[in-house]
């Protein structure tokens, strides 16, 4: 077949940013070589061999691409012909306003997508060290688990240690351990279908009881090499949170607001779970990202009320990621500056979360092949989620104090601050503005190339 007739993009890594940046190549005819090192070489965080799994929570956040960065990122993603956004429609789970998927069946999904096109090759081994010099275009998505082996050879080619953060993982419940006498169904607002969720409402003094016990709860030790890493403050542990103010909790993911409780008085702190699979079996407590001793986790959040016969899937965990300080050693198109053989995609580069990952990785892989296609690359407007996100890790970030950055409205140019009648525009209506002027500089770069270049 005719895309054999050029030297293939080698990708190590099996992630979501792997795995896009291995299908926008594939989909322009440019050969790929996607190396995953798992099941060989497992990592303390991943449960299986699957590509694209996912390992923290299964929600790719807010849908909204009115109003929510990440919402509008998501829609980018799918003009641009992303498979982890196809994959994620196509295994939706309710969740509101946000868009969670079946983590099974997406993982598989998009590996039997990968496994199925003919310009793809999946190799199972760990790439030990830096990739091999005949390989003239890598594309390094080997996520916040990074082997050590690589990481050590990427500290070398960088000049500077990588940074590290930690990141956490919230458990999973069986929801026919739930006591639904005292929970209920209901979306925040009824967003959604209006039921998505399964709210435990928790009294002022069992919420007092939930902190006491949080608070003298038994925490997993660090390594030594882990203890000064900082966490990332969007993915605290809830014990983090608790020890920074009692009522922390009530007022972050355990909020009562925009909640009825059917069952009984208004409650002081509610806590959520979210549908993690498309049976509707398991339920995700939203938010208990945590460090706990797994007796602990189990003991403690038994006290919630609903939860006191609970069932856990998986509980929580915690591991380190890590990743490199992006506007110091990258280039616009993601390249290594001093090695530009090597382009970086995902976690890796400093961006946080799912949707961000892959995007970042859709570039990349954009990138490679315009590069394979003897064209020059072109990086969307910094007017775009994608193009926000992909300055903030390639040069508009401080290198001083780079840390790990979801998408937000933060990073784009600000739009006028007055419409045509010289009125300011506040709140929700100028997060339409942001998304409006995206879509037409989006739909100018997508007809243009969408980064393939000319």
């Amino acid at each position: 077949m005719w895309w054999f007739m050029t030297t293939p993009v080698h990708i190590i890594g099996g992630g979501l940013a792997g795995c896009e940046a291995a299908w926008q190549l594939a989909q322009t005819g440019v050969p790929v070589v996607l190396h995953e090192m798992r099941p060989h070489r497992p990592t303390p965080a991943h449960q299986g061999a699957g590509l694209a799994e996912l390992v923290c929570s299964n929600s790719l956040r807010s849908d909204d691409a009115d109003a929510n960065a990440v919402g509008l990122l998501h829609e980018e993603m799918r003009r641009a012909g992303s498979l982890i956004l196809a994959q994620a429609d196509a295994h939706r789970v309710p969740a509101g306003g946000a868009l969670a998927v079946d983590r099974e069946g997406f993982s598989a999904a998009v590996e039997a997508a990968l496994a199925a096109h003919p310009a793809v090759t999946i190799v199972r081994e760990e790439i030990a060290g830096l990739p091999p010099e005949d390989w003239d275009s890598v594309i390094i998505a080997s996520g916040p688990l990074t082997s050590p082996a690589l990481a050590d050879a990427l500290r070398g080619v960088t000049g500077e240690d990588s940074l590290a953060f930690f990141d956490a993982i919230a458990p999973i419940v069986h929801k026919d351990s739930i006591d639904f006498s005292k929970a209920w169904f209901q979306s925040r607002y009824d967003k959604g279908q209006g039921s998505d969720y399964i709210n435990c409402p928790l009294s002022r003094d069992e919420y007092e009881t939930f902190i006491d016990s949080l608070l003298a709860a038994e925490t997993t030790s660090y390594h030594e090499w882990e203890k000064d890493t900082p966490y990332f403050e969007g993915c605290l542990p809830i014990e983090v949170m608790a020890a920074r103010g009692r009522e922390t909790l009530a007022f972050g993911p355990m909020k009562p607001v925009g909640l009825t409780n059917p069952n009984g008085p208004k409650p002081h702190a509610v806590v959520q779970l979210r549908q993690d699979n498309a049976l509707g079996s398991l339920y995700n407590m939203v938010g208990f990202q945590t460090k706990l001793r797994h007796g602990e986790q189990a003991r403690i959040f038994r006290l919630i009320p609903g939860l006191s016969a609970a069932e856990f899937a998986r509980l929580g965990g915690l591991h380190r990621n890590t990743f490199v300080n992006g506007p110091k050693v990258l280039d616009p198109v993601l390249r290594l500056r001093h090695h530009m053989r090597l382009r970086l995609a995902g976690q890796l580069t400093g961006c946080e979360g799912y949707v961000e990952s892959a995007a970042i990785g859709l570039l990349a892989g954009r990138f490679a092949a315009a590069e394979r296609l003897g064209r020059t690359p072109v990086a969307p407007p910094l007017t775009t989620a994608m193009g926000a996100l992909l300055g903030h890790v390639t040069g508009l970030g401080n290198p001083e104090t780079y840390q790990p950055m979801n998408v937000n409205f933060g990073l784009f140019p600000p739009p006028p601050e007055r419409d045509a009648n010289g009125k300011r525009v506040k709140g929700r209506e100028r997060k339409r503005l942001y998304a409006e002027r995206a879509r037409v500089d989006l739909g100018s770069w997508l007809d243009s190339g969408g980064g393939l270049g000319a």
